[in-house]
């Protein structure tokens, strides 16, 4: 995997908030194919590289590449012209629209006019296919009998799938998934599971996820951040027994980490 072409990478990453320094110096390396777990404590910073790969926050410092291309830090609405989608810890649905029209949201670079000019019928060719690639996004992750359902009528676990085909409606060449495991039972998180190994082949993903036993299952590397640092990445065998690991999650005071 590790020889596999870099898609993205992230170098010396630092995100500071008034006097905190969330982020400081963090390296990461994403790979086509790959599944990059990235974990940590509560606070260390992973949906902080989220929120910088996303312009939601201005990096104070470090650099990126995209498809071994430099290129600036992003902004929210360069994310899908330059093959990135994200899903958010909170879901993030539109209660009040349908779950077609809440997965169209995601696929708005389809329609030339725009999707708002499309909703007000400016475009009907436009709605068409944005309907049509929604309502796949959908049967890809079997709620497409859900299309005509209000947001807010869901049950929460039908809301996470949602969310992920608003994601995957883009088609993206890099996913970042943003604890998708939360809230869900282990009939839901099977599914997630299986989802993310087929889906693996075209599209590479990055996961920040508490469910150790989601990430042991279909990370191919992880990356691990504590205090806004990254204090190891490697195998799940090697970030496994790494001392600075155990030393975040357990709590030792034989290593530099909490």
């Amino acid at each position: 995997m590790i020889s596999a072409q870099r898609v993205l990478s992230i170098r010396d990453l630092s995100v500071n908030f008034g006097g905190l320094k969330a982020l400081s110096n963090v390296n990461i390396d994403l790979h086509q194919g790959e599944v990059l777990g990235l974990i940590g404590p509560n606070g260390a910073g992973k949906t902080t590289v989220f929120n910088a790969l996303s312009g939601l926050v201005e990096p104070a410092s470090g650099s990126l590449e995209l498809y071994g291309r430099k290129s600036k830090w992003l902004k929210p609405h360069q994310l899908v012209t330059n093959g990135i989608s994200r899903t958010l810890q909170g879901v993030g649905l539109f209660p009040d629209l349908t779950v077609l029209e809440n997965v169209m949201m995601g696929a708005q670079h389809i329609a030339k006019a725009g999707l708002v000019q499309s909703f007000l019928g400016f475009a009907e060719r436009d709605e068409e296919h944005l309907r049509e690639e929604a309502q796949s996004a959908l049967e890809r992750v079997y709620v497409g009998s859900l299309a005509n359902r209000r947001a807010d009528t869901l049950a929460y676990p039908d809301t996470k799938r949602v969310a992920i085909a608003r994601a995957l409606v883009s088609e993206p060449k890099i996913l970042l998934l943003d604890e998708p495991a939360g809230g869900l039972g282990p009939q839901d998180i099977e599914w997630l599971n299986g989802l993310i190994r087929n889906i693996k082949s075209h599209i590479s993903i990055i996961i920040v996820e508490h469910h150790m036993d989601v990430v042991m299952s279909i990370c191919d590397r992880i990356s691990v951040l504590n205090f806004g640092e990254l204090i190891a990445s490697g195998s799940k065998d090697e970030v496994r027994s790494n001392p600075d690991v155990i030393a975040a999650y357990l709590g030792s005071k034989k290593a530099g980490a909490k």
